[in-house]
């Protein structure tokens, strides 16, 4: 089943034409039948455990949906507008940036765990999601499976969140992380509190070979450890609350309720001090165009002067008048900003110094202009090659992030 999905996922990153995206989706829906025939038919190792399992719950839903829901998202991200190569679109479809999830769409924290940036992104996350899903959650619950899954991935972007602010984010590596700690808590669980729900070697090796493919892909991918540990530990913190009750029919809701709760209030208190981050991108986007708005003023009075169009104090005043109020103006609104992530403040600092220079080239220009006959030409003097040097290197800092 998994590779039908593989090969199908594939295909569909390449295939272009609407024919073949018909084909992918109709071979698409036929895939997440039979894993729901899966899900029906729990393909564990027989015995006492599987006899177990297949008892406590004959048909699992919460692991087939989730699986459904992350792959419906993607062919709709595949097949809308935009490309898989632009972030704006997955940012489109809920992924987290935190300019935009802190300014009050808190609500990304969770949509961006179903978000994905490319068919080997999901594959790996489904193989990571399917096999240990559909044990753990015939073992512990439906309720308590969900639980885990959302919990550990609203920690884990919160987390992403706080070290990579304008990054955006987005995936279910860190919900499946958590499952993977809920497994290892339950593991250990059965080897103090032995019942015939225990998971046995037999099975755990069975899970091996999915967690090593989930694995392999996350550290290929760009391992994002404290996301994806902080997803682990609030999966294994799930079952050592679980442990007790493992064997009992249902895990308690009360005991798995409090638990959310206190998940829940971390969460809400590590978001506070992130509130309000600001994107300042789009002002050092302007920074250019300032320059060759101001540039291009000059140099058209200019052309006027030498033609006996305007006076030097003409030309002097499109200086003091046009060029330096709107250089204040935008490092007026360069300190006006929010609060900058770490990871953009250097941008900040360059622009602020770009403007700081480029003032007192134009202020130094206007002052010539008083003392002089001006013949019409813009030669830079040592301040304007340097506030030009700090725009170059501000350009230098946005292609890098």
């Amino acid at each position: 089943m998994l590779l039908a999905v593989l090969m199908l996922l594939g295909g569909a990153y390449y295939f272009t034409t609407p024919e073949e995206k018909a084909r992918f989706f109709g071979a698409t829906l036929r895939v997440f039948r039979r894993l729901t025939d899966v899900s029906v038919h729990l393909r564990a190792e027989r015995g006492p455990f599987g006899d177990a399992l297949r008892a406590r719950t004959p048909v699992a839903i919460v692991t087939p949906g989730l699986a459904a829901l992350n792959v419906l998202l993607f062919v709709f991200i595949l097949f809308g507008t935009g490309s898989l190569s632009d972030p704006q679109t997955l940012v489109g479809w809920g992924a987290s940036i935190g300019p935009r999830t802190t300014n009050g769409e808190w609500w990304r924290l969770v949509t961006a765990m179903f978000v994905h940036s490319g068919p080997l992104h999901l594959i790996a996350n489904i193989i990571g999601l399917v096999q240990i899903g559909l044990i753990l959650e015939r073992l512990c619950g439906r309720f308590a499976f969900a639980t885990v899954y959302l919990s550990a991935g609203l920690i884990s972007s919160l987390v992403s969140l706080f070290l990579h602010p304008v990054d955006v984010g987005s995936g279910a590596s860190g919900s499946i992380f958590g499952i993977y700690g809920l497994f290892l808590a339950v593991v250990i669980a059965g080897q103090v509190f032995h019942s015939p729900l225990t998971i046995p070697p037999m099975a755990v090796l069975k899970v091996l070979p999915g967690a090593g493919v989930f694995m392999l892909y996350s550290l290929a991918a760009g391992f994002d450890g404290a996301a994806e540990f902080a997803g682990l530990g609030v999966g294994f913190i799930f079952g050592l609350v679980l442990a007790k009750d493992v064997g009992a029919r249902t895990s308690p809701p009360l005991r798995v309720g409090a638990t959310v709760g206190v998940v829940l209030a971390l969460a809400i208190a590590a978001a506070v001090p992130l509130r309000g981050l600001a994107d300042v991108r789009p002002e050092m986007a302007r920074v250019a165009e300032i320059e060759h708005q101001t540039a291009g003023s000059y140099d058209t009075a200019v052309r006027k002067f030498t033609r006996g169009e305007i006076s030097i104090a003409e030309l002097t005043a499109v200086i003091e008048r046009a060029i330096l109020p709107e250089l204040r103006a935008a490092r007026a609104r360069l300190k006006q900003l929010g609060r900058v992530p770490r990871e953009q403040e250097p941008l900040v600092l360059a622009a602020d110094e770009y403007f700081k220079l480029r003032e007192e080239s134009w202020r130094a220009r206007a002052a010539g202009l008083r003392r002089t006959t001006l013949t019409g030409r813009r030669s830079p003097d040592d301040m304007e090659r340097a506030s030009l040097q700090a725009l170059e290197k501000i350009e230098s800092l946005i292609a890098n992030q």
